[in-house]
């Protein structure tokens, strides 16, 4: 089926390679009107045609298509400018001093490349000196950054995010990832380590008509650097307190000019871990890590591009679970813990995916075939009482045929051309996946099982094998009302089937097994239509209103079979639906030196998803706990009031309770209504200023000092609202120097040493955040 699939995207791919009337483009890039810019990047978006200036600043791209076209033009200390021209035309264009102007930011967030501003959804949008300036280093660094955004987990690197209320209760995700293009499917098979990172953007509200499954509360959307005709590279160190380093290297270049080029990114990091276990007097969470990056792309003709990409990242931690047994115990003796049982987790995940890039004069068309897998395991049995006390212990190192999660995804998408010639702007397309996932876990009960109400020394082993697979057609119309107004409209059909086989046994020494389950099947199919309108009115060409209604769905799924009998195995849970409306504005003024936006929501949850943790399995089990609603608004600015200053600030605030009277959470009816969203913070805020000045202008050394402050506001962690954190400030800074050719900083994080808890399970095992860490980083460039 895969050799057939490749087929047919080669064939259809060869028959578009049409001859259509073309033009060139050429000028130059200036900083001033004496000032040429020389190596500046000039790339018209969405095509395959880039190029960059020589040393007069002069470039030229040929094989341009009719009509109106985006240019985005970017230089090494200077705002990234975008222009509207059309095919054929000579400019000059005079881009601005970073210091003194805001990027003109492009996103992919429409599946094609367009003005941030131009698009009527809420976008959190970090380039990729935004990415240093934050030092997001992993998906959970954008909790608080982004407003209404929280991300954490307990301590084994799958991150539980939410947004605006919506958050991920199972393991799958109702935030969705993508990277380079590939959604990472879910929990299991997502790498949540960045490195050499060109772009983030976070879409925040339901995304479901373009992005599908599981994008009920947003999307993360990550694009990595790609190669190009220069050689460029670099390479990092970063050394901080408790035992932390982090090393990087890259290259990317052309290894045939104009159409072979190649690129590779490896990153390794360790870190001596932040608890000490009392058990046995060492360092608790010990942990390293590998990440590489590879990408190999073939322009086949200006208008064709093929893409291989290859990731990989092999994670191994020792005291995989650093929890205390409560939240008091972990707030009163932090980053101290009474394990008897300290295992080493195996984390093996492997993303490939091969991408076909079609710019034709009166369509485009794209397609992505892609594979993940993810082979996850406790090389010895981990501590699943979290006590001193040897009475529940977790195994699932069973062979490789076990708790390898393996997902098969196929994409193809057919859009309007880059060249706009129409007031009509258009995509359709197709996407289908298939997902493997056999699960084989024992629950060992040890000396004290009897304190737990079970045999010592007894376990009980239960396979889950489940499988997947599901299609889905979706499409998107723009059209231009009028000069200034804009409306979109889209739709999306979902299908979902699937299978979970499972049995169970009771081991007994001595004795022949105990079948506590016989072999059973369960299956469910599921499918959502997923509709979206939306009208966007320009009042100026740097200022525009928005309003939308879309429909959420993330789909249902099938209860695991677990000891615990009260978790109902097999059973299928529903798929949970939300409606959304959302107004907006987005705004730019005084020449680029200041951006502001605005957005407010209302959401309305139907057959909403709880998340269960059943004991002793420490598996976790989704229940429908009926309405919730979330209300709420967002404010972003960000300004260069003064040359070299710059000033970022966001606040989010959501107000998400349920309006169910109740839900069984396996050993206890809970009383829902009123009860705040779990993993939510009531508000989020953010304030950094960053101030930058010249040392040496022959060199363009520059001296910069940086400083965060971030407010978490309240939240709570289990469904009856007993397990909370109260609002807490973290505060960051960083200082050093920077050059074309290197960076070198000295930062701190939560320099207050704030002690708070950012995950919680709803019996009480508290995870507790990052305590306050600092170090030196040094990257070169070339």
């Amino acid at each position: 089926m895969k050799k057939v699939t490749l087929l047919i995207n080669f064939f259809l791919l060869a028959t578009f390679a049409l001859h259509a009337q073309q033009n060139n483009i050429s000028g130059t890039v200036k900083a001033n009107e004496n000032t040429v810019i020389a190596g500046a990047t000039v790339q018209v978006l969405n095509t395959n045609l880039v190029t960059k200036t020589d040393e007069e600043g002069y470039f030229e791209i040929k094989n341009m298509r009719q009509g109106k076209i985006s240019l985005m033009v970017s230089a090494m200390g200077f705002a990234t400018e975008i222009k509207v021209l059309a095919g054929g035309d000579k400019i000059h264009i005079t881009l601005k001093n970073k210091n003194n102007a805001l990027d003109d930011v492009t996103v992919s967030a429409q599946k094609r490349d367009e003005r941030l501003l131009e698009i009527p959804i809420a976008i959190t949008a970090f380039s990729a000196s935004k990415v240093n300036d934050f030092r997001i280093q992993n998906l959970k660094d954008l909790a608080t950054v982004v407003p209404n955004l929280y991300s954490s987990n307990p301590g084994d690197g799958r991150n539980v995010t939410s947004i605006r209320g919506i958050g991920t209760t199972s393991y799958d995700p109702a935030v969705a990832t993508y990277i380079d293009g590939v959604n990472q499917f879910g929990l299991d098979t997502y790498i949540a380590s960045l490195f050499d990172i060109e772009r983030i953007e976070v879409l925040r509200g339901p995304q479901g008509t373009l992005y599908g499954r599981n994008a009920m509360g947003g999307v993360i959307n990550i694009i990595t650097k790609q190669p190009g005709n220069t050689t460029t590279g670099f390479a990092g160190v970063d050394i901080g307190n408790f035992g932390q380093q982090r090393y990087s290297a890259g290259i990317r270049t052309a290894l045939v000019k104009n159409k072979l080029f190649f690129g590779a990114a490896g990153l390794f990091n360790k870190q001596d871990g932040f608890y000490s276990n009392e058990f046995n007097n060492s360092s608790f969470d010990k942990l390293n890590g590998y990440l590489g990056n590879y990408y190999l792309k073939f322009l086949a003709t200006a208008n064709f591009a093929l893409t291989l990409n290859v990731k990989h990242n092999e994670n191994r931690n020792n005291g995989t679970f650093p929890l205390a047994g409560s939240v008091e115990e972990a707030l009163i003796n932090p980053f101290k813990l009474n394990q008897n049982s300290v295992a080493e987790m195996a984390d093996n995940l492997f993303n490939a995916s091969l991408s076909g890039n079609y710019s034709g004069n009166d369509f485009n068309f794209t397609f992505q075939t892609a594979y993940q897998s993810n082979y996850r395991y406790y090389k010895q049995p981990i501590d699943g009482d979290f006590s001193p006390l040897d009475m529940v212990s977790i195994v699932n190192n069973y062979g490789n045929d076990w708790n390898k999660v393996q997902v098969f995804t196929q994409e193809i998408k057919f859009s309007s051309p880059a060249n706009r010639l129409s007031k009509l702007k258009w995509l359709v397309g197709l996407y289908s996946f298939y997902q493997k996932n056999p699960v084989k876990q024992g629950t060992y009960f040890g000396a004290n099982g009897d304190l737990y109400g079970a045999v010592p020394n007894t376990t009980a082993v239960n396979v889950n094998n489940g499988k997947g697979l599901g299609w889905a057609a979706f499409g998107q119309i723009s059209y231009a009302i009028a000069d200034r107004l804009e409306a979109t409209a889209g739709l999306r059909y979902d299908y979902e089937h699937k299978k979970v086989s499972a049995s169970g046994e009771y081991l007994i020494p001595g004795y022949e097994p105990i079948i506590t389950q016989a072999d059973t099947i369960g299956k469910a199919n599921f499918n959502a239509l997923s509709p979206k309108i939306s009208l966007a009115y320009k009042l100026a060409d740097e200022n525009s209103v928005y309003a939308s209604y879309s429909r959420g769905y993330r789909a249902g799924g099938i209860t695991q079979l677990a000891s615990d009998p009260t978790a109902k195995p097999l059973d299928a849970y529903k798929p949970e639906y939300s409606n959304n409306f959302e107004i907006g504005s987005k705004n730019t003024f005084l020449n680029q030196r200041l951006s502001v936006n605005f957005a407010a929501f209302y959401v309305n949850i139907t057959d909403a998803q709880v998340p269960v943790l059943i004991l002793p399995d420490a598996l976790t089990s989704t229940r429908n706990a009926g309405k919730l609603s979330s209300k709420g608004l967002e404010f972003e600015l960000a300004a260069i009031p003064v040359k070299g200053l710059s000033v970022d600030y966001n606040f989010g605030y959501t107000h998400a309770k349920y309006k169910t009277s109740s839900t069984d959470n396996g050993s206890e009816t809970i009383g829902l209504n009123g009860k705040r969203q779990i993993y939510t913070p009531e508000t989020t805020s953010m304030l950094a200023l960053q101030y930058s000045h010249k040392v040496d202008q022959s060199s363009g050394l520059n001296a910069l000092a940086r400083g965060e402050w971030l407010f978490t506001g309240n939240q709570f962690f289990d469904l009856s609202n007993q397990i909370q954190q109260k609002g807490f400030n973290v505060y960051n800074a960083k200082i050093g120097l920077t050059q074309k050719r290197f960076d070198l900083f000295l930062w701190g994080r939560n320099l207050a040493n704030k002690t708070y808890i950012d995950y919680a399970y709803d019996f009480g095992a508290a995870h507790l955040g990052n305590p306050k860490t600092y170090g030196v980083s040094l990257t070169g460039k070339f």
